[in-house]
Protein backbone atom coordinates (compact mmCIF):
# COMPACT_ATOMS: atom_id res chain seq x y z
CA UNK A 1 0.00 0.00 0.00
CA UNK A 2 1.39 3.51 -0.77
CA UNK A 3 1.96 5.96 1.98
CA UNK A 4 -0.33 9.00 0.65
CA UNK A 5 2.43 11.53 1.54
CA UNK A 6 1.08 15.47 1.43
CA UNK A 7 4.26 16.68 -0.05
CA UNK A 8 4.48 16.59 -4.06
CA UNK A 9 6.75 14.19 -5.58
CA UNK A 10 7.24 17.36 -7.93
CA UNK A 11 8.35 19.24 -5.03
CA UNK A 12 10.62 15.99 -3.75
CA UNK A 13 12.36 15.52 -7.08
CA UNK A 14 13.36 18.93 -6.99
CA UNK A 15 15.30 18.63 -3.75
CA UNK A 16 17.07 15.91 -4.99
CA UNK A 17 18.09 18.15 -7.59
CA UNK A 18 19.39 21.04 -5.61
CA UNK A 19 21.43 18.36 -3.46
CA UNK A 20 22.69 16.45 -6.29
CA UNK A 21 23.29 18.80 -9.43
CA UNK A 22 25.72 20.94 -7.64
CA UNK A 23 28.81 20.52 -6.23
CA UNK A 24 29.64 20.89 -3.15
CA UNK A 25 25.26 19.95 -2.51
CA UNK A 26 23.28 23.07 -2.38
CA UNK A 27 21.43 23.18 1.42
CA UNK A 28 17.65 22.88 1.66
CA UNK A 29 16.54 26.17 2.48
CA UNK A 30 15.20 26.01 6.93
CA UNK A 31 10.81 26.09 5.66
CA UNK A 32 11.63 23.09 2.70
CA UNK A 33 13.49 21.18 5.99
CA UNK A 34 10.78 21.89 8.45
CA UNK A 35 8.11 20.71 5.68
CA UNK A 36 9.90 17.34 5.13
CA UNK A 37 10.57 16.82 8.89
CA UNK A 38 6.92 18.03 9.39
CA UNK A 39 5.82 15.64 6.99
CA UNK A 40 7.65 12.44 8.27
CA UNK A 41 6.63 12.72 11.17
CA UNK A 42 3.39 12.29 10.87
CA UNK A 43 3.61 9.62 8.94
CA UNK A 44 6.24 7.85 11.54
CA UNK A 45 3.71 7.81 14.67
CA UNK A 46 1.90 5.05 13.30
CA UNK A 47 4.92 3.35 12.72
CA UNK A 48 6.05 0.45 15.44
CA UNK A 49 9.09 0.67 17.21
CA UNK A 50 10.40 -2.18 15.51
CA UNK A 51 9.32 -2.38 11.89
CA UNK A 52 8.84 -5.51 9.68
CA UNK A 53 11.21 -5.94 6.16
CA UNK A 54 11.22 -8.67 3.86
CA UNK A 55 14.62 -9.57 1.96
CA UNK A 56 16.00 -8.18 -0.96
CA UNK A 57 17.21 -5.59 1.25
CA UNK A 58 20.37 -3.97 1.87
CA UNK A 59 21.73 -3.13 5.02
CA UNK A 60 23.72 0.25 5.53
CA UNK A 61 25.66 0.87 8.58
CA UNK A 62 27.29 4.22 9.83
CA UNK A 63 27.65 7.13 7.43
CA UNK A 64 28.38 10.21 9.83
CA UNK A 65 27.77 13.00 7.48
CA UNK A 66 30.39 11.38 4.67
CA UNK A 67 27.47 12.67 1.91
CA UNK A 68 29.66 11.88 -1.14
CA UNK A 69 30.50 7.87 0.39
CA UNK A 70 26.59 7.61 0.65
CA UNK A 71 26.00 8.66 -3.34
CA UNK A 72 29.01 5.51 -3.90
CA UNK A 73 27.00 3.39 -1.63
CA UNK A 74 23.63 4.12 -4.39
CA UNK A 75 26.25 3.82 -7.12
CA UNK A 76 27.42 0.05 -6.27
CA UNK A 77 24.31 -1.29 -4.60
CA UNK A 78 21.43 0.47 -6.94
CA UNK A 79 19.29 3.09 -6.47
CA UNK A 80 15.88 3.32 -4.97
CA UNK A 81 13.37 2.18 -6.00
CA UNK A 82 15.34 -0.41 -7.78
CA UNK A 83 16.73 -1.55 -4.64
CA UNK A 84 15.47 -1.90 -0.88
CA UNK A 85 17.48 0.15 1.98
CA UNK A 86 17.53 0.23 5.36
CA UNK A 87 19.55 2.34 7.59
CA UNK A 88 21.13 1.04 10.96
CA UNK A 89 21.52 5.06 12.24
CA UNK A 90 24.45 7.52 12.53
CA UNK A 91 23.85 9.65 9.70
CA UNK A 92 25.29 12.78 10.99
CA UNK A 93 28.57 13.90 13.31
CA UNK A 94 31.82 13.83 12.76
CA UNK A 95 31.61 14.65 8.32
CA UNK A 96 31.54 17.60 7.08
CA UNK A 97 27.96 17.00 5.14
CA UNK A 98 25.77 16.02 7.22
CA UNK A 99 23.31 18.50 6.74
CA UNK A 100 23.07 17.61 3.07
CA UNK A 101 23.33 13.67 3.97
CA UNK A 102 20.46 13.73 6.49
CA UNK A 103 18.45 16.37 4.06
CA UNK A 104 18.78 13.53 1.77
CA UNK A 105 17.61 10.44 3.22
CA UNK A 106 14.48 12.38 4.44
CA UNK A 107 13.75 13.11 1.10
CA UNK A 108 14.52 9.61 0.14
CA UNK A 109 12.34 8.26 2.62
CA UNK A 110 9.91 10.51 1.46
CA UNK A 111 9.67 9.76 -2.18
CA UNK A 112 9.99 5.75 -1.59
CA UNK A 113 8.66 5.21 1.45
CA UNK A 114 8.31 1.26 0.89
CA UNK A 115 11.85 1.14 -0.79
CA UNK A 116 14.12 3.33 2.42
CA UNK A 117 13.84 2.54 5.76
CA UNK A 118 15.50 4.27 8.54
CA UNK A 119 16.00 3.57 12.41
CA UNK A 120 17.36 5.37 15.43
CA UNK A 121 21.38 5.40 16.04
CA UNK A 122 23.11 6.74 19.41
CA UNK A 123 23.78 10.04 16.98
CA UNK A 124 20.34 10.59 16.94
CA UNK A 125 20.03 12.78 19.47
CA UNK A 126 20.19 16.53 20.76
CA UNK A 127 23.01 15.62 23.33
CA UNK A 128 25.31 13.61 21.08
CA UNK A 129 25.03 15.87 17.82
CA UNK A 130 25.71 19.12 20.41
CA UNK A 131 29.13 17.91 20.63
CA UNK A 132 30.14 16.31 17.97
CA UNK A 133 29.57 18.57 14.96
CA UNK A 134 25.69 18.44 13.61
CA UNK A 135 24.97 21.06 15.99
CA UNK A 136 28.19 23.63 14.64
CA UNK A 137 27.73 22.66 11.14
CA UNK A 138 24.29 23.54 10.84
CA UNK A 139 24.70 27.11 12.91
CA UNK A 140 27.90 27.66 10.17
CA UNK A 141 25.43 26.58 7.06
CA UNK A 142 22.31 28.52 8.06
CA UNK A 143 23.96 31.66 9.58
CA UNK A 144 23.89 31.00 12.77
CA UNK A 145 20.44 29.77 13.05
CA UNK A 146 19.94 26.77 14.90
CA UNK A 147 16.43 26.36 13.46
CA UNK A 148 17.42 23.26 11.59
CA UNK A 149 19.34 21.27 13.87
CA UNK A 150 15.93 21.45 15.93
CA UNK A 151 13.37 20.36 13.28
CA UNK A 152 16.22 17.77 12.50
CA UNK A 153 16.78 16.04 16.07
CA UNK A 154 12.87 16.68 16.90
CA UNK A 155 12.22 14.27 13.52
CA UNK A 156 15.04 11.90 15.43
CA UNK A 157 12.61 11.10 18.26
CA UNK A 158 10.07 9.72 15.63
CA UNK A 159 12.64 6.70 14.29
CA UNK A 160 11.61 3.40 14.91
CA UNK A 161 14.30 1.46 17.28
CA UNK A 162 14.81 -2.07 15.14
CA UNK A 163 13.74 -3.71 12.49
CA UNK A 164 13.15 -7.51 11.79
CA UNK A 165 13.76 -9.07 8.01
CA UNK A 166 11.49 -11.98 6.96
CA UNK A 167 10.66 -12.31 10.76
CA UNK A 168 14.25 -14.10 11.21
CA UNK A 169 16.92 -11.68 11.39
CA UNK A 170 16.57 -8.55 14.10
CA UNK A 171 18.20 -5.43 13.06
CA UNK A 172 19.40 -2.37 15.14
CA UNK A 173 22.16 0.49 15.95
CA UNK A 174 24.35 -1.24 18.67
CA UNK A 175 23.21 -4.05 20.18
CA UNK A 176 21.30 -6.15 23.21
CA UNK A 177 20.02 -5.43 26.63
CA UNK A 178 20.45 -7.06 30.19
CA UNK A 179 16.97 -5.48 30.51
CA UNK A 180 15.43 -7.12 27.62
CA UNK A 181 14.84 -10.64 26.34
CA UNK A 182 11.82 -10.36 24.21
CA UNK A 183 10.89 -8.20 21.04
CA UNK A 184 7.97 -7.53 22.56
CA UNK A 185 8.98 -5.41 25.41
CA UNK A 186 11.25 -2.77 22.95
CA UNK A 187 7.85 -2.68 20.76
CA UNK A 188 6.27 -1.52 23.57
CA UNK A 189 9.08 1.39 24.72
CA UNK A 190 7.85 4.97 24.37
CA UNK A 191 10.38 6.13 22.03
CA UNK A 192 9.58 9.55 21.06
CA UNK A 193 12.01 11.17 22.83
CA UNK A 194 15.56 11.40 23.86
CA UNK A 195 17.24 8.66 24.14
CA UNK A 196 17.69 8.12 27.98
CA UNK A 197 21.19 7.43 29.63
CA UNK A 198 20.03 3.83 30.37
CA UNK A 199 17.50 1.25 29.72
CA UNK A 200 16.40 -0.53 26.66
CA UNK A 201 16.40 1.83 24.36
CA UNK A 202 19.50 3.48 25.07
CA UNK A 203 21.48 -0.21 25.25
CA UNK A 204 19.66 -0.70 21.64
CA UNK A 205 21.78 2.21 20.52
CA UNK A 206 24.87 1.87 22.68
CA UNK A 207 25.62 -1.93 23.13
CA UNK A 208 28.52 -4.11 21.56
CA UNK A 209 29.14 -7.70 20.82
CA UNK A 210 32.47 -9.11 22.39
CA UNK A 211 33.92 -12.53 21.67
CA UNK A 212 35.94 -12.37 25.28
CA UNK A 213 32.85 -12.80 27.20
CA UNK A 214 29.45 -15.05 27.16
CA UNK A 215 27.22 -12.80 29.42
CA UNK A 216 26.76 -9.10 30.01
CA UNK A 217 29.27 -6.58 31.16
CA UNK A 218 29.24 -2.61 31.25
CA UNK A 219 30.93 -0.97 28.44
CA UNK A 220 33.95 1.02 28.58
CA UNK A 221 31.75 3.74 26.55
CA UNK A 222 30.01 4.10 29.25
CA UNK A 223 26.94 3.64 28.17
CA UNK A 224 25.15 0.25 26.68
CA UNK A 225 27.14 -2.64 27.49
CA UNK A 226 29.20 -5.43 25.86
CA UNK A 227 27.36 -8.56 25.18
CA UNK A 228 28.34 -11.97 24.40
CA UNK A 229 27.63 -15.48 22.86
CA UNK A 230 25.59 -17.07 25.22
CA UNK A 231 23.62 -13.41 25.22
CA UNK A 232 22.96 -13.70 21.40
CA UNK A 233 22.11 -17.20 21.57
CA UNK A 234 19.50 -16.66 24.11
CA UNK A 235 18.13 -13.78 22.59
CA UNK A 236 17.50 -15.53 19.05
CA UNK A 237 16.42 -18.69 20.40
CA UNK A 238 13.55 -16.95 22.62
CA UNK A 239 12.56 -14.84 19.86
CA UNK A 240 13.06 -17.57 16.73
CA UNK A 241 15.71 -15.34 14.85
CA UNK A 242 18.95 -16.84 13.72
CA UNK A 243 20.61 -13.54 13.22
CA UNK A 244 21.49 -10.36 14.34
CA UNK A 245 22.54 -7.53 12.28
CA UNK A 246 24.16 -3.64 13.79
CA UNK A 247 26.41 -0.36 13.09
CA UNK A 248 28.03 1.27 15.58
CA UNK A 249 31.68 -0.06 15.45
CA UNK A 250 34.63 1.39 13.16
CA UNK A 251 35.84 -2.18 11.41
CA UNK A 252 38.85 -1.78 9.28
CA UNK A 253 37.73 -4.42 6.31
CA UNK A 254 34.20 -2.56 6.55
CA UNK A 255 32.46 -5.52 8.37
CA UNK A 256 33.10 -8.18 11.16
CA UNK A 257 31.48 -11.54 11.54
CA UNK A 258 30.87 -12.80 14.84
CA UNK A 259 29.90 -16.22 16.34
CA UNK A 260 29.54 -17.67 12.54
CA UNK A 261 27.24 -15.30 11.52
CA UNK A 262 24.94 -15.18 14.04
CA UNK A 263 26.11 -11.33 14.88
CA UNK A 264 27.17 -8.73 12.42
CA UNK A 265 28.39 -5.57 12.02
CA UNK A 266 28.06 -3.36 9.06
CA UNK A 267 30.02 -0.01 8.50
CA UNK A 268 29.46 1.96 5.74
CA UNK A 269 31.74 5.23 6.02
CA UNK A 270 34.99 4.41 4.10
CA UNK A 271 38.09 6.60 5.29
CA UNK A 272 36.35 7.47 8.34
CA UNK A 273 36.63 11.09 9.32
CA UNK A 274 38.57 11.68 6.26
CA UNK A 275 41.94 9.91 7.72
CA UNK A 276 41.30 6.33 8.86
CA UNK A 277 41.80 4.59 5.80
CA UNK A 278 39.37 1.94 6.29
CA UNK A 279 36.91 0.30 4.14
CA UNK A 280 33.26 0.33 3.76
CA UNK A 281 30.49 -1.91 3.01
CA UNK A 282 26.77 -2.59 2.23
CA UNK A 283 25.63 -5.68 3.55
CA UNK A 284 22.77 -7.21 0.64
CA UNK A 285 20.46 -10.27 2.23
CA UNK A 286 18.77 -11.61 -1.09
CA UNK A 287 17.01 -14.29 0.98
CA UNK A 288 16.53 -15.98 4.68
CA UNK A 289 15.63 -19.33 3.64
CA UNK A 290 17.77 -20.81 6.54
CA UNK A 291 17.51 -24.95 7.11
CA UNK A 292 19.06 -24.45 10.42
CA UNK A 293 17.52 -21.69 12.82
CA UNK A 294 20.72 -21.78 14.49
CA UNK A 295 22.96 -20.27 11.43
CA UNK A 296 26.52 -21.53 10.67
CA UNK A 297 27.12 -23.80 13.73
CA UNK A 298 29.60 -26.24 11.70
CA UNK A 299 33.14 -25.32 10.10
CA UNK A 300 31.95 -26.98 7.11
CA UNK A 301 28.54 -25.18 6.70
CA UNK A 302 30.34 -21.91 6.92
CA UNK A 303 32.73 -22.82 4.18
CA UNK A 304 29.68 -23.33 1.98
CA UNK A 305 27.45 -21.07 3.12
CA UNK A 306 27.49 -19.00 0.17
CA UNK A 307 28.71 -21.00 -3.10
CA UNK A 308 30.54 -19.78 -6.17
CA UNK A 309 26.80 -18.93 -8.32
CA UNK A 310 27.05 -17.82 -12.08
CA UNK A 311 24.77 -14.79 -12.66
CA UNK A 312 21.42 -16.56 -13.75
CA UNK A 313 22.02 -19.19 -10.60
CA UNK A 314 22.46 -15.65 -8.50
CA UNK A 315 19.15 -14.14 -9.76
CA UNK A 316 17.09 -17.08 -9.41
CA UNK A 317 17.98 -16.93 -5.60
CA UNK A 318 15.98 -13.69 -5.30
CA UNK A 319 17.96 -10.57 -6.56
CA UNK A 320 15.67 -10.72 -9.82
CA UNK A 321 15.22 -6.93 -9.03
CA UNK A 322 18.76 -5.82 -9.79
CA UNK A 323 20.31 -5.06 -13.10
CA UNK A 324 23.41 -7.76 -12.73
CA UNK A 325 24.62 -6.69 -16.60
CA UNK A 326 25.87 -3.65 -15.06
CA UNK A 327 27.71 -5.08 -11.82
CA UNK A 328 29.22 -8.12 -13.58
CA UNK A 329 30.49 -9.53 -17.07
CA UNK A 330 29.26 -12.56 -18.22
CA UNK A 331 30.88 -15.73 -16.17
CA UNK A 332 31.58 -13.60 -13.49
CA UNK A 333 31.36 -15.51 -10.02
CA UNK A 334 30.21 -14.54 -6.30
CA UNK A 335 32.83 -15.58 -4.69
CA UNK A 336 32.35 -17.77 -1.18
CA UNK A 337 31.83 -15.68 1.70
CA UNK A 338 32.95 -16.33 5.01
CA UNK A 339 30.54 -15.72 8.23
CA UNK A 340 27.74 -15.03 6.72
CA UNK A 341 24.79 -17.28 6.44
CA UNK A 342 22.88 -18.20 3.09
CA UNK A 343 21.84 -15.52 0.78
CA UNK A 344 24.29 -12.53 2.00
CA UNK A 345 26.70 -11.01 0.96
CA UNK A 346 29.04 -7.85 1.17
CA UNK A 347 29.53 -5.18 -1.15
CA UNK A 348 32.92 -3.99 0.34
CA UNK A 349 34.51 -0.61 -1.19
CA UNK A 350 36.98 2.39 -0.39
CA UNK A 351 35.91 6.12 -0.22
CA UNK A 352 34.77 8.30 -3.06
CA UNK A 353 37.29 10.74 -5.06
CA UNK A 354 35.76 13.79 -2.90
CA UNK A 355 36.40 11.92 0.54
CA UNK A 356 39.62 13.95 1.14
CA UNK A 357 40.09 16.08 4.05
CA UNK A 358 42.29 18.93 2.09
CA UNK A 359 40.13 18.68 -0.91
CA UNK A 360 36.57 18.93 1.12
CA UNK A 361 38.25 21.97 3.27
CA UNK A 362 39.16 23.84 0.09
CA UNK A 363 35.54 23.96 -0.56
CA UNK A 364 34.11 25.98 2.44
CA UNK A 365 32.07 23.22 2.98
CA UNK A 366 31.48 24.25 6.21
CA UNK A 367 30.25 27.46 5.30
CA UNK A 368 27.36 28.26 2.49
CA UNK A 369 30.02 28.94 -0.85
CA UNK A 370 28.67 28.02 -3.66
CA UNK A 371 30.77 30.16 -6.16
CA UNK A 372 32.31 26.65 -8.06
CA UNK A 373 28.82 24.74 -8.50
CA UNK A 374 28.34 23.42 -11.33
CA UNK A 375 24.98 21.18 -13.06
CA UNK A 376 26.33 18.01 -14.68
CA UNK A 377 24.50 16.41 -17.19
CA UNK A 378 20.87 15.64 -16.77
CA UNK A 379 19.30 12.52 -17.94
CA UNK A 380 16.42 12.90 -15.79
CA UNK A 381 12.88 11.67 -17.68
CA UNK A 382 11.00 10.53 -15.38
CA UNK A 383 12.70 9.15 -11.92
CA UNK A 384 14.99 12.22 -10.92
CA UNK A 385 16.87 10.02 -8.55
CA UNK A 386 17.41 6.96 -10.82
CA UNK A 387 18.60 8.99 -13.64
CA UNK A 388 21.37 10.49 -11.44
CA UNK A 389 23.08 7.81 -11.04
CA UNK A 390 22.95 6.51 -14.69
CA UNK A 391 25.00 9.61 -15.40
CA UNK A 392 27.48 9.01 -12.92
CA UNK A 393 31.00 6.69 -13.58
CA UNK A 394 31.17 3.42 -12.49
CA UNK A 395 33.04 2.51 -9.74
CA UNK A 396 36.56 1.08 -10.21
CA UNK A 397 37.10 -0.64 -7.14
CA UNK A 398 34.16 -2.36 -5.80
CA UNK A 399 34.24 -6.22 -3.96
CA UNK A 400 31.93 -9.15 -3.46
CA UNK A 401 33.85 -11.23 -1.50
CA UNK A 402 35.70 -11.05 2.08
Amino acid sequence: MTIPFKIPISDLDYCLEQLLEHKPPKILPPDTIQQLCHTLKTELLSVPNIISIQSPISVVGDIHGQFHDLLEIFQIGGSPPMTNYLFLGDYVDRGYYSVETISLLLVLKLRYPERIFLIRGNHESRTITTNYGFYTEVLNKYQGSADVWNYITDLFDYLPLGATIDGKIFACHGGLSPSCQQLDQIRAIDRFKEIPHDGIMADLVWSDPDIAISDFKLSPRGAGYLFGNDVIDKFCNDNNLVQMIRAHQLCNEGYTSYWKGKCLTVWSAPNYCYRCGNRASVLEILHSNYENKNGLEEDDKEEDAFNDYDLDSFKSIGNEYKDFKSRFNNGSKLHKQQGVLPGQFFNIFEASKENDEDTIQGKSVNGINFDDEYLIKNGSNGDFFASFFQERPTRTHVEYFL
